[in-house]
């Protein structure tokens, strides 16, 4: 089921789940890209639907021309035009914006190249910052075979800047000392806040990928990386636009947010 922030004729703002791929995939594997175009189709049919009852009913008020006119309609065949602005790996949850028209989307990845585009993200890591606030810069390489990316050295010809901020919200004690951290990125690299947390020995809990315990199959769960608080200027009106979630489910369950 959609969760649906806000929408109108230019865009829309979704909250994605985790689990789903933020764009088509050629599988048949759910993506937001397909369900968002089932939803814009389901709302078109219902509207046609309405209008045909109405022509129905009110079919003896209309002149014969109104009334032979033929509906406009898409062909069956092209499905909704969703245009993909940002993007989440598939098991991250949260907030996302995508374009309607392509004006739309032209002005939010003129945005998005321009840092106008404010991303927070809320994590739960293994273990404790040694600053309640601070700041990673770190250099990463992917390595696309693997689909992984790595810390290089910063005279590393393939090593490209990587840089967020933290601040520790809470810590909790379970079977180990878990933080949850609020994150504001400065640059967006490719599984950056996964690798360069768990490049300085604060993995983040459920990530099979970079955290060793989830790797090794001795800990179970969801990664807990959620991209809580999205905001942007509309494309149209250029008005500010703010958008927030609020992850309450796997490991965020944990944390007390209204202490």
């Amino acid at each position: 089921m959609l969760n649906i922030l806000y929408e109108d004729r230019e865009i829309i703002v979704v909250e994605k789940p985790s689990g789903v791929a933020s764009q088509s995939s050629g599988s048949f594997v759910p993506d937001m890209v397909s369900m968002l175009q089932n939803h814009i189709m389901a709302g078109q049919k219902e509207k046609k639907g309405r209008l045909c009852t109405e022509l129905s009913t009110d079919r003896g008020k209309l002149s014969p021309r109104s009334v032979d006119k033929p509906v406009q309609r898409l062909p069956r065949t092209q499905p909704p035009y969703i245009g993909v602005i940002h993007r989440l790996d598939t098991p991250v949850s949260g907030v996302m914006v995508y374009a309607k028209t392509k004006k739309a989307a032209s002005s939010l990845s003129r945005q998005l190249e321009q840092g106008k585009i404010g991303k927070v993200y809320l994590a739960v890591i293994c273990g404790k910052p040694v600053d309640d606030v601070g700041n990673f810069v770190d250099y990463l390489q992917k390595e696309g075979k693997t689909n992984r990316s790595v810390i290089v050295d910063k005279g590393d010809k393939e090593g490209k800047r990587a840089a967020l901020t933290y601040q520790v919200v809470q810590t909790v004690l379970r079977e180990q000392e878990l933080t949850l951290v609020r994150i504001r990125l400065e640059t967006g690299r490719h599984h950056q806040i996964r690798v360069q947390f768990a490049g300085h020995g604060l993995p983040l809990w459920g990530d099979n990928r970079y955290n060793p315990d989830f790797v090794s199959g001795k800990e179970r769960g969801t990664i807990a990386l959620c991209a809580a608080e999205l905001s942007f200027s509309h494309p149209a009106t250029e008005q500010r636009m703010d958008f927030q979630v609020e992850p309450k489910t796997g490991a965020f369950a944990w944390f007390d947010r209204k202490r």
